[in-house]
């Protein structure tokens, strides 16, 4: 058994529950402030082991992510290990690729490795002498008033440990957040996803990437999806998103090779026709949950971050940057009430709980508009038109993807601009076709023309028009 209080003019003690992203993150933003952190992760220590558990959807960082690694020293390196995505690059049925940049010229999302990332942030967090990481510590009960924590170890023996702040970084599946579940005014929805994933790799050709390596590839079709991602070793990472019930149908190599024929035919020779037989069923395909909940904190005791107040599901490329945005946030309202706890909990919850809600619906969306609406022709001449009107009045208008990946705009503020932006737009377009229909009305009473040429020119508008609001 062991106390961690702290003495009269000692530091307090925050401990970090969670090893991960974003536990390792906010262990280095605590121990900057100089207070005495435990970090506890339930797994071995990851950068001693042979094989890393876990999820390991490659992930897109972007500016909010960047910002908090900077505030801690560690933008340069991490982005140094990172791939640069400048654009989606679609790819056809056909095989035809097109791409859609994210944004104006410069702006790019990196591709980084999971692991790597974790692992060098558990390492600058060690480097500060007032951090301790414990691993192999699985949380089972902890108290809201005393502050109290009960760990079990690996040979049956149990830890007790005190602290005067409990954050909790421990994953969609928190045990810290089983606590909260047993009071009352706490609220929680867990959604599954019809939808699962499942990676497959796409080895180097001849030593170099076997497709242009600054691009998130994406097989949009529909219902389903596929997308790549780079790695430094000249890999690709795929990524299958599809119904759990297309899954299931397919049960032999062969089929396999059909249904990738059939939907993903370029994809095979990059991957491999042996590749895709085995891979396809070294593993089933994994779920995926959206969690909220509210409110992040108990009293000035606890609070949650990361997938613990708000998991959401990949398609945003923003569980990452919002679970280390919630680092930067609590770190400023912090400054802002002179580190007392008992003032910073509740306002964290109050400022961050509407955008990490934001996000997680805007990630459901953006599933729909990957797989589906990036193959519509009025989707595409959207995205000119926002893009166009933010190149003439970028103060006014800014795309949506804009505002979630490139700036700090808080994330229920986006999609509140986004609603107004679209309604504008709409009714733009539409005075616009109105007076263009008008105008060309006014012309033709006055100049009558000859009715066989203009049968022919309306048939091919009609022809044009239909083709453009066609997926």
């Amino acid at each position: 058994m062991e106390d961690s209080a702290p003495r009269p003019g000692e530091k307090k003690v925050v401990a970090v529950v969670g090893g991960g992203l974003v536990g390792a993150l906010n262990a280095c933003f605590f121990a900057k402030r100089g207070f005495q952190v435990e970090v506890y992760e339930t797994r071995e220590d990851i950068r001693c082991a042979n094989v890393v558990r876990g999820r390991s959807i490659n992930l897109a960082l972007s500016h909010r992510g960047r910002q908090a690694l900077k505030h801690v020293g560690m933008e340069e390196k991490i982005v140094s290990k990172g791939i640069p995505m400048n654009a989606r690059m679609i790819h056809a049925l056909s095989g035809k690729q097109s791409p859609i940049p994210y944004g104006k010229k410069g702006q790019y999302i990196l591709s980084v490795d999971r692991a790597n990332l974790n692992k060098e942030l558990l390492t600058e967090a060690e480097t500060y002498p007032n951090t301790k990481l414990n691993f192999d510590h699985k949380l089972q009960d902890w108290s809201a008033e005393t502050g109290l924590m009960t760990f079990a170890r690996p040979d049956g023996s149990k830890t007790q440990v005190r602290a005067d702040l409990i954050v909790g970084c421990d994953g969609a599946f928190s045990a810290v957040r089983k606590q909260f579940l047993r009071r009352s005014r706490f609220n929680y929805s867990q959604t599954y996803i019809p939808h699962g994933y499942m990676e497959l790799t796409m080895p180097p050709k001849h030593g170099e990437f076997a497709m242009k390596p600054n691009y998130l590839h994406i097989w949009p079709r529909n219902t389903f999806m596929m997308i790549a991602l780079p790695n430094l070793d000249k890999t690709f990472t795929c990524t299958l998103f599809m119904p759990f019930e297309e899954f299931e149908k397919i049960t032999t190599g062969d089929e396999v090779i059909e249904f990738f024929q059939k939907y993903f035919p370029d994809a095979i020779p990059l991957i491999g026709a042996d590749a895709l037989k085995r891979d396809y069923f070294r593993l089933p395909a994994q779920a995926m949950v959206s969690v909220k909940c509210s409110p992040y904190h108990i009293g000035d005791k606890c609070v949650l971050m990361g997938d613990a107040a708000h998991a959401v599901v990949p398609f945003y490329g923003q569980g990452m940057n919002a679970g280390f945005e919630d680092c930067i946030v609590f770190d400023e309202i912090m400054n802002r009430f002179n580190e007392d706890f008992g003032a910073v909990l509740p306002e964290y919850t109050r400022v961050r709980v509407p955008d990490d809600h934001a996000i997680a619906d805007l990630a459901m969306y953006n599933y729909v508009e990957m797989r589906a609406h990036v193959n519509s022709k009025w989707f595409i001449f959207r995205k000119h038109v926002d893009n166009l009107l933010h190149l003439l009045m970028p103060k006014t208008i800014i795309p949506l993807y804009t505002m979630v990946t490139f700036t700090r705009t808080r994330y229920h503020v986006a999609v509140e601009r986004w609603h107004w932006q679209d309604k504008v737009i709409n009714r733009g377009l539409l005075a616009g076709a109105v007076g263009a229909v008008f105008g060309g009305s006014y012309l033709l009473v006055k100049n009558p023309p000859n009715i066989n040429k203009l049968a022919v020119a309306a048939e091919k508008i009609w022809n044009k028009l239909a083709a453009l609001n066609t997926p």
